[in-house]
């Protein structure tokens, strides 16, 4: 027979079994409701700026400017808030938002180079709406509540915008990642700390 363990190394393995637990069960809080704002300000100028071109190629260069331009400010202001919040974005609840969110929008990525080739422009509004809505969604499983409520909204719209006659593309992409990204950040600005 083996000795029983000590009550001390029982109460570490407790104590740790407790701490990963809290750790899983968390949530990201750092997604940043200025920076959104931001992002849907940026995307009804893009809005405009591409109603402008005349060719959809012209278009797509337009938004995917848009597209990077999000990364960067997204990311920036992610960072900030969650130093500022001491919240972790490489462990816990901050990778899981992170590894959620990301498939979504690498497939999105994906469908865009292949929607581009087929010239099938139409589709991109919805199919970019859609995917980012499901990012959003899942990735908000690991945040506050207010987070995957925003994605089922890009996601109604998306489907929408999918069966939608294409001269209505700029109203949904203002509607979406204008309207719904200023409307969300500043719920989640006012409610969870900027």
């Amino acid at each position: 027979m083996s000795s029983p363990q000590p009550l001390r190394d029982r109460a570490l393995d407790n104590l740790q079994f407790i701490r990963s637990a809290m750790e899983r069960a968390g949530s990201f809080t750092a997604v940043p409701g200025w920076g959104m704002v931001v992002v849907g300000c940026t995307a009804l100028a893009s809005t405009w700026l591409g109603l402008r071109q005349a060719r959809s190629a012209d278009w797509l260069a337009v938004w995917l400017g848009e597209a990077a331009l999000a990364v960067v400010v997204s990311g920036a202001a992610l960072v900030q808030k969650a130093r500022a919040a001491n919240d972790p974005l490489l462990s816990g609840p901050g990778r899981r938002f992170g590894l959620s969110f990301l498939p979504p929008i690498v497939v999105g990525a994906l469908l865009t180079v292949a929607l581009d080739r087929a010239q099938l422009y139409s589709l991109m509004p919805g199919t970019w709406l859609l995917l980012y809505g499901t990012a959003v969604a899942t990735a908000g499983a690991f945040s506050v509540r207010v987070v995957p409520l925003m994605g089922v909204c890009f996601m109604v719209l998306g489907t929408v915008a999918l069966f939608t006659p294409f001269r209505w593309w700029p109203g949904f992409m203002a509607v979406g990642f204008g309207g719904l990204n200023i409307a969300f950040g500043l719920i989640i600005a006012r409610r969870y700390g900027g």
